[in-house]
Protein backbone atom coordinates (compact mmCIF):
# COMPACT_ATOMS: atom_id res chain seq x y z
CA UNK A 1 0.00 0.00 0.00
CA UNK A 2 1.29 3.32 0.11
CA UNK A 3 0.08 5.22 3.35
CA UNK A 4 -2.88 4.98 5.77
CA UNK A 5 -6.14 7.13 5.25
CA UNK A 6 -8.46 6.33 8.42
CA UNK A 7 -12.43 5.83 8.55
CA UNK A 8 -12.86 5.76 12.46
CA UNK A 9 -9.86 5.24 13.88
CA UNK A 10 -8.08 3.38 10.72
CA UNK A 11 -9.98 3.24 7.14
CA UNK A 12 -7.41 1.27 5.29
CA UNK A 13 -4.36 2.09 2.78
CA UNK A 14 -3.71 5.23 0.61
CA UNK A 15 -0.97 6.77 -1.71
CA UNK A 16 1.18 9.33 -1.05
CA UNK A 17 4.19 10.72 -3.00
CA UNK A 18 6.43 8.70 -5.24
CA UNK A 19 9.80 9.34 -5.51
CA UNK A 20 13.22 6.96 -6.67
CA UNK A 21 15.12 6.06 -9.07
CA UNK A 22 14.15 3.63 -12.33
CA UNK A 23 14.95 0.63 -11.67
CA UNK A 24 16.27 -0.78 -14.82
CA UNK A 25 13.52 -3.48 -15.33
CA UNK A 26 13.49 -5.63 -18.67
CA UNK A 27 12.07 -4.57 -21.60
CA UNK A 28 8.45 -5.17 -21.82
CA UNK A 29 7.84 -7.98 -23.36
CA UNK A 30 4.16 -7.66 -24.76
CA UNK A 31 3.05 -5.13 -27.74
CA UNK A 32 1.66 -1.97 -26.38
CA UNK A 33 -1.76 -2.31 -28.02
CA UNK A 34 -4.18 -5.60 -27.27
CA UNK A 35 -3.46 -8.59 -29.58
CA UNK A 36 -5.03 -9.26 -32.66
CA UNK A 37 -6.57 -12.38 -31.90
CA UNK A 38 -9.08 -10.64 -29.78
CA UNK A 39 -10.47 -9.54 -32.95
CA UNK A 40 -11.47 -12.45 -34.16
CA UNK A 41 -13.85 -12.95 -30.64
CA UNK A 42 -15.32 -9.75 -31.09
CA UNK A 43 -19.09 -10.90 -32.11
CA UNK A 44 -18.17 -13.41 -28.97
CA UNK A 45 -17.28 -10.90 -26.69
CA UNK A 46 -19.83 -8.15 -27.00
CA UNK A 47 -22.50 -11.29 -26.84
CA UNK A 48 -21.35 -12.27 -24.07
CA UNK A 49 -21.34 -9.14 -22.26
CA UNK A 50 -25.29 -8.68 -23.26
CA UNK A 51 -25.66 -11.67 -22.58
CA UNK A 52 -24.34 -11.75 -18.92
CA UNK A 53 -25.48 -8.22 -18.04
CA UNK A 54 -29.05 -9.07 -18.53
CA UNK A 55 -29.08 -11.37 -16.04
CA UNK A 56 -28.49 -8.36 -13.52
CA UNK A 57 -28.83 -4.87 -15.13
CA UNK A 58 -31.11 -2.42 -13.84
CA UNK A 59 -32.69 -1.95 -10.38
CA UNK A 60 -34.99 -4.77 -8.75
CA UNK A 61 -33.71 -7.84 -7.19
CA UNK A 62 -30.43 -8.34 -8.97
CA UNK A 63 -29.97 -11.44 -8.04
CA UNK A 64 -29.62 -11.30 -3.90
CA UNK A 65 -32.17 -9.29 -3.09
CA UNK A 66 -33.46 -10.06 0.82
CA UNK A 67 -36.05 -9.19 2.72
CA UNK A 68 -35.86 -7.36 6.02
CA UNK A 69 -33.19 -9.55 7.95
CA UNK A 70 -32.87 -12.37 5.50
CA UNK A 71 -29.77 -14.30 4.22
CA UNK A 72 -30.09 -13.56 0.64
CA UNK A 73 -30.07 -16.88 -2.19
CA UNK A 74 -29.06 -18.68 1.26
CA UNK A 75 -29.73 -22.38 -0.34
CA UNK A 76 -27.59 -21.40 -3.27
CA UNK A 77 -24.94 -19.49 -1.16
CA UNK A 78 -24.25 -22.63 1.30
CA UNK A 79 -23.98 -25.21 -1.22
CA UNK A 80 -21.20 -23.22 -2.69
CA UNK A 81 -20.05 -22.77 0.66
CA UNK A 82 -20.09 -26.59 1.60
CA UNK A 83 -18.16 -27.50 -1.68
CA UNK A 84 -15.75 -24.53 -2.82
CA UNK A 85 -13.86 -27.04 -5.06
CA UNK A 86 -16.95 -28.32 -6.93
CA UNK A 87 -18.07 -25.13 -7.81
CA UNK A 88 -19.59 -24.83 -11.57
CA UNK A 89 -17.27 -24.40 -14.14
CA UNK A 90 -16.75 -20.38 -14.41
CA UNK A 91 -17.96 -18.22 -16.73
CA UNK A 92 -15.30 -17.24 -19.31
CA UNK A 93 -13.36 -15.29 -21.82
CA UNK A 94 -10.17 -15.20 -23.84
CA UNK A 95 -9.68 -11.53 -22.60
CA UNK A 96 -9.21 -13.03 -19.18
CA UNK A 97 -6.52 -14.82 -20.26
CA UNK A 98 -4.75 -12.23 -21.91
CA UNK A 99 -5.18 -9.95 -19.06
CA UNK A 100 -3.72 -12.28 -16.82
CA UNK A 101 -0.40 -13.01 -18.90
CA UNK A 102 -0.30 -8.75 -19.13
CA UNK A 103 -0.29 -8.62 -15.53
CA UNK A 104 1.97 -11.17 -14.82
CA UNK A 105 4.49 -9.94 -16.78
CA UNK A 106 4.28 -6.74 -14.61
CA UNK A 107 5.54 -8.46 -12.01
CA UNK A 108 8.46 -10.78 -13.98
CA UNK A 109 9.67 -7.68 -16.28
CA UNK A 110 9.65 -5.11 -13.51
CA UNK A 111 11.39 -6.87 -10.88
CA UNK A 112 15.00 -6.68 -9.76
CA UNK A 113 16.26 -10.16 -10.37
CA UNK A 114 18.90 -10.01 -8.29
CA UNK A 115 16.55 -9.30 -4.88
CA UNK A 116 13.25 -9.77 -6.42
CA UNK A 117 12.08 -6.40 -5.21
CA UNK A 118 9.04 -4.54 -7.10
CA UNK A 119 8.67 -1.29 -8.04
CA UNK A 120 5.79 0.71 -6.02
CA UNK A 121 4.51 1.75 -9.94
CA UNK A 122 5.82 1.48 -13.06
CA UNK A 123 6.90 3.31 -15.73
CA UNK A 124 7.12 6.51 -13.61
CA UNK A 125 10.54 5.88 -11.18
CA UNK A 126 9.11 4.42 -8.24
CA UNK A 127 11.03 3.14 -4.69
CA UNK A 128 9.90 -0.61 -4.00
CA UNK A 129 6.98 -2.04 -2.40
CA UNK A 130 7.06 -4.32 0.26
CA UNK A 131 3.29 -5.16 -0.57
CA UNK A 132 3.88 -5.26 -4.17
CA UNK A 133 6.75 -7.80 -3.09
CA UNK A 134 3.93 -9.66 -1.62
CA UNK A 135 2.11 -9.36 -4.91
CA UNK A 136 4.44 -10.71 -6.97
CA UNK A 137 5.51 -13.99 -4.72
CA UNK A 138 1.82 -14.58 -5.05
CA UNK A 139 2.27 -13.72 -8.98
CA UNK A 140 5.01 -16.21 -9.90
CA UNK A 141 3.27 -19.88 -9.37
CA UNK A 142 0.18 -18.78 -11.20
CA UNK A 143 3.46 -18.24 -13.90
CA UNK A 144 4.13 -21.48 -13.37
CA UNK A 145 0.54 -22.88 -13.84
CA UNK A 146 0.03 -20.67 -16.98
CA UNK A 147 2.97 -21.63 -18.35
CA UNK A 148 4.51 -18.12 -18.58
CA UNK A 149 7.71 -19.71 -16.79
CA UNK A 150 9.02 -22.75 -16.00
CA UNK A 151 8.60 -23.72 -12.49
CA UNK A 152 12.59 -23.83 -12.09
CA UNK A 153 12.65 -20.32 -13.51
CA UNK A 154 10.08 -19.15 -10.78
CA UNK A 155 11.68 -21.06 -8.17
CA UNK A 156 14.62 -18.98 -9.03
CA UNK A 157 12.96 -15.94 -8.88
CA UNK A 158 11.87 -16.70 -5.53
CA UNK A 159 14.62 -17.63 -3.88
CA UNK A 160 16.55 -14.75 -4.49
CA UNK A 161 13.43 -12.70 -3.24
CA UNK A 162 13.54 -14.90 0.23
CA UNK A 163 17.02 -14.38 0.14
CA UNK A 164 17.04 -10.63 0.36
CA UNK A 165 14.14 -10.70 3.32
CA UNK A 166 16.37 -12.81 4.86
CA UNK A 167 18.75 -10.18 5.33
CA UNK A 168 17.32 -6.76 4.84
CA UNK A 169 16.64 -4.13 7.41
CA UNK A 170 13.52 -4.75 9.82
CA UNK A 171 12.03 -3.94 13.22
CA UNK A 172 11.35 -7.03 15.11
CA UNK A 173 10.30 -8.93 11.90
CA UNK A 174 8.31 -6.47 10.44
CA UNK A 175 9.75 -4.34 6.87
CA UNK A 176 10.01 -0.73 5.97
CA UNK A 177 7.36 0.13 3.48
CA UNK A 178 9.08 1.48 0.85
CA UNK A 179 12.72 0.20 -0.19
CA UNK A 180 15.38 1.51 -2.56
CA UNK A 181 14.86 -1.18 -5.85
CA UNK A 182 18.73 -1.66 -5.83
CA UNK A 183 20.31 -1.83 -2.37
CA UNK A 184 17.02 -2.83 -0.19
CA UNK A 185 17.46 0.41 2.16
CA UNK A 186 15.00 1.86 3.76
CA UNK A 187 13.57 4.88 1.38
CA UNK A 188 11.49 8.07 1.94
CA UNK A 189 11.84 7.78 5.40
CA UNK A 190 9.20 5.32 4.80
CA UNK A 191 7.32 3.89 7.97
CA UNK A 192 8.09 0.30 9.54
CA UNK A 193 4.23 -0.89 8.17
CA UNK A 194 1.73 -3.53 9.76
CA UNK A 195 -0.49 -3.98 7.06
CA UNK A 196 1.98 -3.99 4.25
CA UNK A 197 4.59 -6.88 6.19
CA UNK A 198 0.86 -8.83 5.80
CA UNK A 199 0.35 -8.26 2.45
CA UNK A 200 4.45 -9.34 2.29
CA UNK A 201 4.05 -12.05 4.32
CA UNK A 202 0.84 -13.52 2.98
CA UNK A 203 3.14 -14.06 -0.42
CA UNK A 204 5.71 -15.90 1.82
CA UNK A 205 3.33 -18.64 3.13
CA UNK A 206 2.00 -18.84 -0.07
CA UNK A 207 5.26 -19.80 -1.84
CA UNK A 208 6.15 -21.95 1.23
CA UNK A 209 3.31 -24.25 0.64
CA UNK A 210 3.52 -24.11 -3.11
CA UNK A 211 7.22 -24.72 -3.81
CA UNK A 212 6.79 -28.29 -2.00
CA UNK A 213 9.16 -30.68 -3.74
CA UNK A 214 12.33 -32.36 -2.22
CA UNK A 215 15.04 -30.77 -3.97
CA UNK A 216 18.19 -28.16 -2.51
CA UNK A 217 16.14 -25.07 -4.28
CA UNK A 218 12.33 -25.67 -3.12
CA UNK A 219 13.53 -26.73 0.39
CA UNK A 220 15.22 -23.64 0.85
CA UNK A 221 12.19 -21.55 -0.11
CA UNK A 222 10.32 -23.60 2.19
CA UNK A 223 13.24 -22.83 4.81
CA UNK A 224 13.17 -19.38 4.28
CA UNK A 225 9.81 -18.59 4.02
CA UNK A 226 9.14 -20.37 7.39
CA UNK A 227 11.94 -18.23 8.90
CA UNK A 228 10.93 -14.98 7.61
CA UNK A 229 7.24 -15.47 9.01
CA UNK A 230 7.77 -16.77 12.56
CA UNK A 231 10.53 -13.67 12.98
CA UNK A 232 7.48 -11.20 13.10
CA UNK A 233 6.80 -10.37 16.74
CA UNK A 234 3.45 -9.11 16.54
CA UNK A 235 3.15 -8.31 20.41
CA UNK A 236 5.85 -5.89 19.79
CA UNK A 237 3.46 -4.29 17.82
CA UNK A 238 0.70 -4.03 20.49
CA UNK A 239 1.42 -0.75 21.79
CA UNK A 240 -2.42 -0.63 22.89
CA UNK A 241 -3.53 -3.86 23.27
CA UNK A 242 -5.23 -6.08 22.19
CA UNK A 243 -5.15 -3.88 18.98
CA UNK A 244 -2.31 -4.00 16.61
CA UNK A 245 -0.79 -0.85 15.55
CA UNK A 246 -0.69 0.78 11.82
CA UNK A 247 3.12 1.85 11.65
CA UNK A 248 5.91 2.72 13.83
CA UNK A 249 9.26 4.76 12.38
CA UNK A 250 12.53 5.40 14.48
CA UNK A 251 11.70 8.75 14.85
CA UNK A 252 9.06 9.17 16.41
CA UNK A 253 8.13 5.24 17.54
CA UNK A 254 4.13 3.79 17.02
CA UNK A 255 1.71 5.17 15.73
CA UNK A 256 -1.15 6.66 17.52
CA UNK A 257 -3.56 5.01 15.30
CA UNK A 258 -4.33 1.54 15.99
CA UNK A 259 -6.04 -1.13 13.00
CA UNK A 260 -9.13 -1.34 13.81
CA UNK A 261 -12.61 -2.78 11.38
CA UNK A 262 -14.06 -3.07 8.97
CA UNK A 263 -11.30 -3.14 6.35
CA UNK A 264 -8.14 -4.88 4.53
CA UNK A 265 -6.10 -5.61 8.56
CA UNK A 266 -8.21 -8.76 8.76
CA UNK A 267 -5.11 -10.01 7.01
CA UNK A 268 -2.95 -8.80 9.79
CA UNK A 269 -4.87 -9.86 12.50
CA UNK A 270 -5.33 -13.46 11.08
CA UNK A 271 -1.76 -13.67 10.36
CA UNK A 272 -0.44 -12.41 14.05
CA UNK A 273 -3.12 -15.21 15.90
CA UNK A 274 -1.81 -17.98 13.44
CA UNK A 275 1.66 -17.28 14.23
CA UNK A 276 4.10 -20.04 15.73
CA UNK A 277 6.34 -18.29 18.06
CA UNK A 278 4.85 -14.75 18.44
CA UNK A 279 1.17 -15.06 18.34
CA UNK A 280 -1.27 -12.23 20.09
CA UNK A 281 -4.10 -13.42 21.67
CA UNK A 282 -7.69 -13.85 20.40
CA UNK A 283 -8.97 -11.03 22.46
CA UNK A 284 -7.46 -8.78 19.22
CA UNK A 285 -10.19 -10.66 17.61
CA UNK A 286 -12.82 -9.76 19.74
CA UNK A 287 -11.42 -6.51 19.94
CA UNK A 288 -11.36 -5.73 15.80
CA UNK A 289 -14.86 -7.04 15.62
CA UNK A 290 -16.02 -5.13 18.06
CA UNK A 291 -15.77 -1.87 15.55
CA UNK A 292 -17.29 -3.19 12.91
CA UNK A 293 -21.15 -1.62 13.99
CA UNK A 294 -20.91 1.73 12.75
CA UNK A 295 -20.12 -0.03 9.33
CA UNK A 296 -22.81 -2.67 9.08
CA UNK A 297 -25.74 -0.54 7.42
CA UNK A 298 -28.21 -0.47 3.85
CA UNK A 299 -26.94 0.69 1.00
CA UNK A 300 -28.45 0.68 -2.32
CA UNK A 301 -30.82 -2.11 -0.98
CA UNK A 302 -27.81 -4.23 0.19
CA UNK A 303 -26.98 -4.93 3.93
CA UNK A 304 -23.85 -5.70 4.71
CA UNK A 305 -20.24 -4.43 6.71
CA UNK A 306 -18.95 -1.26 4.27
CA UNK A 307 -15.85 -0.44 3.64
CA UNK A 308 -15.62 2.22 0.56
CA UNK A 309 -12.99 1.10 -1.61
CA UNK A 310 -13.62 -2.16 -2.56
CA UNK A 311 -9.55 -3.18 -1.85
CA UNK A 312 -10.50 -3.77 1.49
CA UNK A 313 -12.99 -6.33 0.28
CA UNK A 314 -10.36 -7.77 -1.38
CA UNK A 315 -7.26 -7.52 -0.19
CA UNK A 316 -7.30 -10.76 2.60
CA UNK A 317 -9.28 -12.74 0.46
CA UNK A 318 -6.91 -13.07 -2.00
CA UNK A 319 -5.16 -15.58 0.25
CA UNK A 320 -8.55 -16.84 2.48
CA UNK A 321 -11.14 -18.54 0.96
CA UNK A 322 -13.95 -17.31 3.57
CA UNK A 323 -16.73 -19.28 1.29
CA UNK A 324 -18.51 -20.78 4.32
CA UNK A 325 -16.44 -20.45 7.41
CA UNK A 326 -17.53 -17.72 9.73
CA UNK A 327 -16.80 -15.85 13.01
CA UNK A 328 -19.16 -14.62 15.51
CA UNK A 329 -19.82 -11.48 13.91
CA UNK A 330 -20.71 -13.57 10.47
CA UNK A 331 -22.64 -16.16 12.29
CA UNK A 332 -25.23 -13.52 14.46
CA UNK A 333 -25.33 -11.56 11.02
CA UNK A 334 -26.56 -14.71 8.38
CA UNK A 335 -23.43 -14.40 5.76
CA UNK A 336 -19.98 -15.07 5.42
CA UNK A 337 -17.24 -12.39 4.40
CA UNK A 338 -17.47 -13.77 0.68
CA UNK A 339 -20.95 -12.56 0.61
CA UNK A 340 -20.11 -9.37 2.18
CA UNK A 341 -17.84 -8.81 -0.38
CA UNK A 342 -20.01 -9.83 -3.10
CA UNK A 343 -22.46 -7.27 -1.79
CA UNK A 344 -20.12 -4.97 -1.67
CA UNK A 345 -19.15 -5.16 -5.45
CA UNK A 346 -23.38 -4.81 -6.29
CA UNK A 347 -23.17 -1.84 -4.56
CA UNK A 348 -20.67 0.28 -6.30
CA UNK A 349 -22.41 -0.85 -9.81
CA UNK A 350 -25.96 0.05 -8.31
CA UNK A 351 -24.03 3.40 -7.58
CA UNK A 352 -22.63 3.64 -10.97
CA UNK A 353 -26.05 3.09 -12.44
CA UNK A 354 -27.60 5.73 -10.06
CA UNK A 355 -24.92 8.07 -10.98
CA UNK A 356 -25.63 10.68 -8.42
CA UNK A 357 -23.14 13.21 -9.37
CA UNK A 358 -24.00 12.52 -13.36
CA UNK A 359 -20.21 11.39 -14.31
CA UNK A 360 -19.63 10.59 -18.25
CA UNK A 361 -19.30 6.85 -18.46
CA UNK A 362 -20.71 5.30 -15.18
CA UNK A 363 -23.47 2.87 -15.89
CA UNK A 364 -24.18 -1.13 -15.13
CA UNK A 365 -20.87 -2.00 -17.23
CA UNK A 366 -18.27 0.74 -16.25
CA UNK A 367 -17.76 1.12 -12.56
CA UNK A 368 -15.20 0.84 -9.59
CA UNK A 369 -13.98 2.77 -7.04
CA UNK A 370 -10.69 1.86 -4.94
CA UNK A 371 -7.80 3.73 -4.00
CA UNK A 372 -5.76 4.59 -7.04
CA UNK A 373 -4.14 7.55 -8.71
CA UNK A 374 -6.30 10.19 -10.07
CA UNK A 375 -6.49 13.17 -12.45
CA UNK A 376 -5.64 16.39 -9.63
CA UNK A 377 -5.11 17.36 -7.87
CA UNK A 378 -7.33 20.11 -10.23
CA UNK A 379 -10.31 21.87 -9.74
CA UNK A 380 -12.35 22.10 -13.30
CA UNK A 381 -15.31 23.01 -14.89
CA UNK A 382 -17.98 20.40 -15.27
CA UNK A 383 -21.66 20.42 -16.19
CA UNK A 384 -21.71 24.15 -15.59
CA UNK A 385 -19.71 24.23 -12.10
CA UNK A 386 -16.52 23.59 -10.40
CA UNK A 387 -15.57 19.66 -9.94
CA UNK A 388 -12.94 18.92 -7.42
CA UNK A 389 -10.65 16.05 -9.25
CA UNK A 390 -8.29 14.27 -6.63
CA UNK A 391 -4.98 12.66 -7.13
CA UNK A 392 -4.48 9.30 -5.18
CA UNK A 393 -7.14 8.55 -2.89
CA UNK A 394 -9.52 6.10 -1.95
CA UNK A 395 -12.37 6.19 -3.61
CA UNK A 396 -15.29 4.47 -2.88
CA UNK A 397 -18.90 3.67 -1.72
CA UNK A 398 -20.13 3.22 1.88
CA UNK A 399 -22.36 3.23 4.60
CA UNK A 400 -19.89 6.10 6.38
CA UNK A 401 -18.62 8.00 3.53
CA UNK A 402 -18.47 7.92 -0.32
CA UNK A 403 -15.53 9.39 -2.27
CA UNK A 404 -16.05 10.01 -6.31
CA UNK A 405 -14.51 12.09 -8.53
CA UNK A 406 -15.74 10.46 -11.39
CA UNK A 407 -12.02 8.15 -11.37
CA UNK A 408 -12.05 4.68 -12.38
CA UNK A 409 -10.21 1.87 -11.30
CA UNK A 410 -10.20 -1.17 -13.57
CA UNK A 411 -9.16 -3.40 -10.29
CA UNK A 412 -12.18 -2.46 -8.38
CA UNK A 413 -14.43 -4.47 -10.42
CA UNK A 414 -11.79 -7.09 -11.88
CA UNK A 415 -10.58 -7.87 -8.79
CA UNK A 416 -14.02 -8.71 -7.72
CA UNK A 417 -14.10 -11.61 -10.34
CA UNK A 418 -14.86 -14.05 -7.90
CA UNK A 419 -17.04 -12.67 -5.66
CA UNK A 420 -19.77 -11.44 -8.68
CA UNK A 421 -18.71 -13.09 -12.20
CA UNK A 422 -22.16 -12.42 -13.81
CA UNK A 423 -21.17 -8.36 -13.46
CA UNK A 424 -17.43 -8.33 -13.32
CA UNK A 425 -16.94 -9.86 -16.54
CA UNK A 426 -19.22 -7.89 -18.44
CA UNK A 427 -17.91 -4.77 -17.13
CA UNK A 428 -14.41 -6.00 -17.74
CA UNK A 429 -15.36 -6.38 -21.67
CA UNK A 430 -17.06 -3.00 -21.65
CA UNK A 431 -14.06 -0.99 -20.40
CA UNK A 432 -11.93 -3.12 -22.86
CA UNK A 433 -13.85 -2.65 -25.65
CA UNK A 434 -15.26 0.85 -25.24
CA UNK A 435 -11.45 2.35 -24.81
CA UNK A 436 -9.23 0.15 -26.21
CA UNK A 437 -5.71 0.71 -25.79
CA UNK A 438 -6.22 3.99 -24.15
CA UNK A 439 -6.70 2.17 -21.03
CA UNK A 440 -5.53 -1.37 -21.96
CA UNK A 441 -1.82 -1.87 -22.60
CA UNK A 442 1.92 -4.01 -22.22
CA UNK A 443 0.64 -4.89 -18.87
CA UNK A 444 -3.55 -4.97 -18.80
CA UNK A 445 -4.85 -2.41 -17.48
CA UNK A 446 -3.29 1.31 -16.12
CA UNK A 447 -4.36 1.92 -12.72
CA UNK A 448 -7.00 4.07 -13.54
CA UNK A 449 -8.83 6.59 -15.97
CA UNK A 450 -11.67 9.40 -15.65
CA UNK A 451 -13.26 10.24 -18.70
CA UNK A 452 -15.10 13.35 -17.37
CA UNK A 453 -12.61 15.70 -17.06
CA UNK A 454 -13.10 18.41 -19.85
CA UNK A 455 -12.14 17.88 -23.62
CA UNK A 456 -10.21 21.35 -23.10
CA UNK A 457 -7.88 20.57 -20.45
CA UNK A 458 -4.66 20.20 -22.62
CA UNK A 459 -2.56 19.45 -20.18
CA UNK A 460 -4.13 15.95 -19.65
CA UNK A 461 -3.57 13.06 -21.49
CA UNK A 462 -5.39 9.94 -22.56
CA UNK A 463 -9.00 8.83 -23.84
CA UNK A 464 -9.63 10.29 -27.57
CA UNK A 465 -12.72 12.00 -26.68
CA UNK A 466 -11.80 14.05 -23.48
CA UNK A 467 -10.43 12.67 -20.17
CA UNK A 468 -7.35 11.51 -18.07
CA UNK A 469 -5.72 7.85 -17.95
CA UNK A 470 -3.31 7.32 -15.66
CA UNK A 471 0.39 6.62 -17.03
CA UNK A 472 1.19 4.03 -14.38
CA UNK A 473 0.76 0.93 -13.05
CA UNK A 474 0.32 0.44 -9.45
CA UNK A 475 2.01 -2.88 -7.83
CA UNK A 476 -0.98 -3.30 -4.96
CA UNK A 477 -3.42 -2.79 -7.82
CA UNK A 478 -2.22 -5.00 -10.45
CA UNK A 479 -1.19 -7.84 -7.75
CA UNK A 480 -5.00 -8.55 -6.57
CA UNK A 481 -6.32 -8.38 -10.77
CA UNK A 482 -3.72 -11.43 -11.06
CA UNK A 483 -4.38 -13.35 -8.42
CA UNK A 484 -8.07 -13.27 -8.10
CA UNK A 485 -8.58 -14.24 -12.20
CA UNK A 486 -6.50 -16.74 -10.87
CA UNK A 487 -8.69 -17.69 -7.91
CA UNK A 488 -12.22 -17.63 -10.17
CA UNK A 489 -10.48 -19.60 -13.02
CA UNK A 490 -8.70 -22.54 -10.07
CA UNK A 491 -8.49 -21.36 -7.05
CA UNK A 492 -5.10 -21.73 -7.16
CA UNK A 493 -4.11 -19.96 -4.17
CA UNK A 494 -6.97 -20.68 -2.02
CA UNK A 495 -6.50 -24.07 -2.50
CA UNK A 496 -2.55 -23.95 -1.08
CA UNK A 497 -3.69 -21.80 1.55
CA UNK A 498 -6.19 -23.68 2.48
CA UNK A 499 -3.59 -26.15 3.46
CA UNK A 500 -1.40 -23.83 5.13
CA UNK A 501 -1.56 -24.60 9.23
CA UNK A 502 -0.44 -21.20 10.45
CA UNK A 503 -3.52 -19.46 8.24
CA UNK A 504 -6.08 -22.52 9.64
CA UNK A 505 -4.36 -21.80 13.68
CA UNK A 506 -5.32 -17.89 12.88
CA UNK A 507 -8.76 -18.58 11.63
CA UNK A 508 -9.59 -20.91 14.20
CA UNK A 509 -8.10 -18.86 16.98
CA UNK A 510 -10.12 -15.73 15.69
CA UNK A 511 -13.79 -18.05 16.02
CA UNK A 512 -14.35 -18.94 12.39
CA UNK A 513 -15.38 -22.55 12.04
CA UNK A 514 -17.21 -24.05 9.16
CA UNK A 515 -16.96 -25.06 5.86
CA UNK A 516 -13.27 -25.81 4.64
CA UNK A 517 -12.14 -25.40 8.74
CA UNK A 518 -14.26 -28.41 9.54
CA UNK A 519 -12.74 -31.19 7.10
CA UNK A 520 -10.19 -33.47 9.20
CA UNK A 521 -8.20 -34.12 6.05
CA UNK A 522 -5.80 -31.37 6.26
CA UNK A 523 -5.09 -31.97 2.44
CA UNK A 524 -1.57 -32.57 1.77
CA UNK A 525 -2.27 -32.18 -1.87
CA UNK A 526 -3.82 -28.71 -1.55
CA UNK A 527 -0.35 -27.56 -1.24
CA UNK A 528 0.62 -29.37 -4.41
CA UNK A 529 0.52 -27.29 -7.96
CA UNK A 530 -2.41 -28.42 -10.17
CA UNK A 531 -0.30 -27.64 -13.54
CA UNK A 532 -3.68 -25.86 -14.26
CA UNK A 533 -2.24 -24.85 -17.50
CA UNK A 534 -2.75 -28.48 -18.88
CA UNK A 535 -5.72 -29.56 -16.47
CA UNK A 536 -8.83 -30.22 -18.22
CA UNK A 537 -10.40 -29.42 -15.09
CA UNK A 538 -9.09 -25.61 -15.22
CA UNK A 539 -10.34 -23.06 -17.56
CA UNK A 540 -8.24 -22.85 -20.66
Amino acid sequence: MVQALFQGAAAGTMGGVWRGIRTGAKPETLSDTPRPRHIAFLAALVGCALILSSVAAFGGSEMIATESGATPQQSAVQRLNDAPSQAPAPLFDPLLADLEERTFRFFWDTANPKNGLVPDRYPTPSFASIAAVGFALTAYPIGVERGYVTRAQAGQRVLATLSFLAHAPTQHGFFYHFLDMRTGARANESEISTVDTSLLLAGVLFCHGYFDRQNPRESEIRRLGEEIYRRADWPWAQPRPPAIALAWTPEHGFSTLDWNGYNEAMLVYLLALGSPRHPIGPAAWMFWTSTYEKHWGTLYDQTYLSFAPLFGHQYTHVWVDFRGIRDAYMREHGLDYFENSRRATYTQRRYAIANPQHWRAYGKNVWGLSASDGPGPASEPYRGKEASFLTYAARGVGVARIVDDGTIAPTAAISSLPFAPEIVLPATLAMYQRFGSSIYSSYGFLDAFNPSLPVSTRRYRGLKDGGWVDPDYIGIDEGPILAMIENYRSELIWRVMRGDPYLRQGLERAGFSGGWLESRQRSASAGRSCSCASRASCVP
